[in-house]
């Protein structure tokens, strides 16, 4: 779909020189002479390259829209994940850096949601926040204020967090999956 350049949107997804970018920032910038522009910075979703792109307000993009299916976790394999498309029960193999640090969060049947673009896997998104049980915790130190002091502890997926004084090894509780915080304790 062409649109405006003066149209771009932060989270837009273009066509640019034959790739496939998600728009993180836009400024539409009028300059006292000369033409008015759209100054865009782009990353590269296939291999994370970022760009700085300025397009004349009457140029047109191809804007992409990508197609979002609902997958299930089932393992992982070496450096690769593999999930199950819900609807169809076919199997796809990613590799693990797609994910990034959101990973080690990964849980066997976890449900996520796949970005794709023409049954390309471009993204995977995991539930902001998911359950853990801390495994290690360290003691609390007598004299400290309850008020904002927070100790390190360290997951059952081998992630460290800081947690309230209160929270000791085997507690089950709410980690942010995307900020790597203690959210509060499992229900």
């Amino acid at each position: 779909m062409k649109i405006n350049a003066v149209e771009i949107k932060p989270g837009n997804i273009l066509e640019y020189e034959g790739g496939l970018w998600r728009t993180v920032k836009t400024a539409h910038t009028q300059p006292g002479k000369g033409g008015a522009y759209m100054q865009v910075e782009m990353k590269n979703l296939r291999d994370g390259r970022k760009n700085n792109v300025r397009f004349r307000s009457a140029e047109s993009v191809e804007r992409v829209r990508l197609d979002q299916k609902d997958f299930q976790f089932l393992y992982s394999e070496g450096d690769s994940l593999v999930f199950m498309d819900k609807e169809t029960y076919d199997q796809v193999t990613l590799p693990t850096d797609l994910l990034g640090d959101a990973a080690a969060f990964l849980q066997d049947g976890m449900d996520v949601v796949m970005e794709m673009y023409e049954d390309e896997a471009l993204s995977v998104a995991l539930p902001d926040q998911i359950e853990a049980t801390v495994v290690e915790a360290d003691a609390v130190v007598k004299g400290q204020t309850a008020s904002s002091s927070y100790k390190p502890a360290i997951l059952d997926n081998g992630v460290r967090v800081m947690v309230p004084p209160f929270i000791s090894a085997g507690t089950r509780i709410v980690v942010d999956v995307y900020e790597r915080t203690y959210v509060g304790k499992a229900g």
